[in-house]
């Protein structure tokens, strides 16, 4: 009967210790093992096996047992780090932003707080100038710079743009 009483507890043990690497689901399962020893070690205690060891395992499992659950509990319960991160980005399609750097015609651009790669749909963009997000390809915007669309204009009208 000692044997299975070890056999339990260190399967407590185990899992809680892997329950540190893999996640709560492990401490989950070490709280269940731990009840299970638990029962196991009172079932020994009602037979007549009323050694002190019993007693002190069984304190110390029904403790561990109990911190280890209520910490699996408490994780599934609460979003982790990676619910951030799987979180779809938003919406920036037509929103304005800003060049944080020179766009000719690649940079970066600022829009609605968050940094992105941006292409320069209409010829450079110079930094500070307001752009509006055109399209999303993958983690890219296609922007329209609005100071770009002005030199391009009045680059046409002078006669600059114009192709032969």
């Amino acid at each position: 009967m000692w044997i299975v009483a070890g056999i339990l507890l260190g399967i407590v043990v185990l899992a809680a210790a892997a329950g540190t690497h893999v996640g709560p689901h492990a401490h989950l399962l070490s709280s269940a093992v731990g009840a299970l020893a638990a029962i196991w070690l009172v079932v020994m205690a009602a037979l007549g096996l009323a050694d002190p060891l019993l007693y002190v395992l069984l304190a110390a499992d029904v403790t561990m047992s109990g911190v280890v659950g209520a910490f699996a509990v408490k994780a599934l319960r609460t979003p982790g780090p990676l619910a951030e991160v799987n979180k779809p980005p938003a919406k920036v399609e037509g929103k304005m932003g800003q060049a944080v750097n020179d766009l000719d015609p690649e940079g970066v651009v600022r829009v609605a707080g968050e940094e992105w790669t941006a292409v320069s749909l209409n010829g450079p963009v110079r930094r500070g100038e307001a752009v509006q997000v055109i399209n999303v390809q993958g983690v890219r915007l296609e922007v329209w710079g609005e100071g770009a669309a002005n030199e391009l204009g009045h680059a046409e009208q002078r006669g600059e743009g114009a192709i032969s």
